[in-house]
């Protein structure tokens, strides 16, 4: 189970490579269209979806490799029941966030498809079809962030990972 979670984000991870790209390539042919003289219509938009989708994609790989925002001058300061009490609570919240985040984003994509929404730019794409990676992306993460509260629970030596040592290999 513990590969296949890791594998998941990783994947999440590449994808999120794969979108940051697309964005990269997006703005390119935007502005070599304005150079040479022709028009692209929706790079301006397909930018933005890309990097919406390389921003939600990349949380849950980015959460298990230990790179989000943590406030370890505070947290080094606990007494270890203390911080463990503080850890359980901080996943609890996160997770109940994310899986929240999760059921909102995919009910917007679904709200999206029935409603026939389509973006307001000159290409008109069907919203759901973007917003995916949103709900895909935050989904991920609240797997991760239970996955991570399922291990501070379960050990109760359990220590916040590093850059170097996050994913089992």
């Amino acid at each position: 189970m513990r590969r296949l979670l890791d594998g998941i984000y990783r994947g999440a991870g590449w994808a999120a490579g794969v979108f940051m790209v697309g964005t990269l390539a997006m703005v390119l042919a935007g502005v070599l269209g304005r150079v040479m003289d022709f028009h692209l219509r929706g790079t301006d938009s397909y930018a933005g979806f890309c990097m919406a989708a390389s921003f939600f994609l990349a949380l849950a790989h980015t959460f298990v490799k230990g790179e989000h925002i943590r406030v370890s001058l505070v947290l080094q300061q606990l007494r270890p029941k203390t911080l463990r009490v503080v850890e359980i609570a901080c996943h609890l919240l996160g997770a109940t966030l994310a899986w929240v985040l999760t059921w909102f984003s995919a009910r917007l994509v679904w709200q999206s498809h029935v409603l026939n929404d389509v973006s307001q730019g000159m290409d008109a794409t069907p919203l759901w079809v973007p917003q995916i990676a949103m709900a895909v992306g935050a989904a991920v993460l609240a797997i991760a962030v239970t996955d991570r509260l399922w291990g501070v629970l379960s050990k109760p030596d359990w220590q916040p990972p590093h850059s170097e040592t996050a994913f089992s290999e």
